[in-house]
């Protein structure tokens, strides 16, 4: 399973790298594989400032629907379009072309309590 060390990662399996104060949003490898093939990503939230683990659009796969959660606060100012027609780039390479959206960060110390790589191995195996 990929978990880049490089990036921070959320309980409810997102992953957050952070550039300056935009940060790049998806759900990680493990979410990807749980969900299966993705068929659908809805964001409805673009221009808008949301609060952190607020919901910002949901993933649909064959089997089930899943929230996407803000792993930050801020503004969503950028939506990943070529998953409007290729939404399986999220089970491809979910951490590089599957990116869902970004985000333009209001607190950066949010970034710094997310679970780092190691942290986040040890959380899904628990």
């Amino acid at each position: 399973m990929n978990i880049p060390q490089e990036f921070k990662y959320t309980k409810e399996h997102e992953w957050v790298s952070l550039d300056g104060d935009t940060a790049t949003v998806g759900i990680t490898d493990f979410a990807q594989r749980e969900l299966g093939d993705i068929v659908y990503v809805e964001v409805d939230t673009e221009g808008e400032e949301l609060d952190q683990d607020e919901v910002f659009g949901t993933v649909e796969a064959v089997k089930t629907v899943s929230d996407l959660f803000m792993p930050v606060s801020g503004e969503v100012i950028t939506f990943n379009e070529a998953l409007e027609d290729e939404p399986e780039l999220i089970n491809k390479d979910p951490y590089d072309k599957g990116w869902i959206i970004k985000i333009k960060v209001k607190n950066p110390g949010e970034v710094e309590q997310l679970l780092d790589a190691d942290a986040y191995k040890k959380y899904i195996k628990a």
